[in-house]
């Protein structure tokens, strides 16, 4: 069922959609005729899609550029920011301040979007939130502490926040890729020859983000769908977690 109406084009949000799996939302919602506004540090690699720069440890920018998106209505909101810090640590040798970032980033901007949003969204609903999820929500492991407890509680988040609205009014849905990722922030975690063929594009995440934009998540509200990188998705509900990508420290 496509719930794209012919009128106004309709818009879409994409937080940290300049590279990464966002990049790869980004070109599927495109795809799906959303016109596409980035919040985001640098550039999107998608030429087409509207962009501020923000940057998400700066809360007074971020509300600003929020505010702005938010003063008209708004139809899909993607949360796809993250921060992996320079490299996989256990809690003890973890600086307060890689921490402290990854909660501003990944889960008090989160709140703010939602804040903000949230009535844009709703009020010629159905609208639709995409939250880019990760296996480590399911899978605990060493050296990722930080990680896991921030994005485990952005799912938590979005998962009450659904319960909160008619799924006539909005839609939930995560995804999240079934193994490694080639990202900018990934590459900087690894040496200078590392082979990246076993890793998934962030191109993979185009047909499920075009999908889930022309049915505004009508089949998968309130489901995860774990990404492959041949771009075919699952119901993470439907089959057990998706691989662990932790490794011994």
């Amino acid at each position: 069922m496509n719930t794209i109406t012919q009128g106004a084009t309709p818009r879409a949000l994409v937080i940290g959609g300049s590279t990464g799996i966002g990049s790869g939302i980004v070109t599927g919602l495109t795809t799906a005729g959303y016109a596409v506004q980035v919040l985001s540090r640098t550039r999107p690699q998608v030429a087409h899609a509207g962009w501020t720069r923000v940057d998400l440890n700066d809360r007074d920018s971020t509300q600003y550029a929020l505010d702005a998106v938010a003063a008209e209505p708004l139809s899909v909101l993607c949360f796809s920011a993250a921060v992996y810090g320079t490299s996989r640590k256990i809690l003890v040798d973890t600086p307060r301040e890689e921490w402290r970032s990854q909660v501003e980033v990944m889960l008090d901007a989160l709140w703010s979007a939602l804040h903000t949003c949230l009535p844009a969204l709703t009020a010629a609903g159905p609208g639709l939130i995409i939250g880019v999820s990760s296996e480590v929500v399911h899978n605990a492991g060493p050296g990722r502490s930080g990680y896991a407890a921030v994005k485990a509680a952005a799912s938590a988040m979005l998962a009450s926040v659904r319960l909160e609205y008619e799924r006539s009014d909005l839609r939930v849905v995560e995804v999240l890729p079934h193994g490694m990722v080639d990202s900018p922030g990934i590459r900087a975690r690894r040496a200078d020859d590392f082979d990246y063929s076993g890793y998934t594009r962030p191109s993979a995440f185009a047909a499920v983000s075009e999908h889930l934009g022309r049915t505004r998540g009508a089949a998968e509200d309130g489901r995860a769908l774990v990404v492959r990188a041949d771009g075919t998705w699952y119901d993470l509900g439907s089959q057990s977690a998706p691989p662990s990508q932790s490794r011994a420290l």
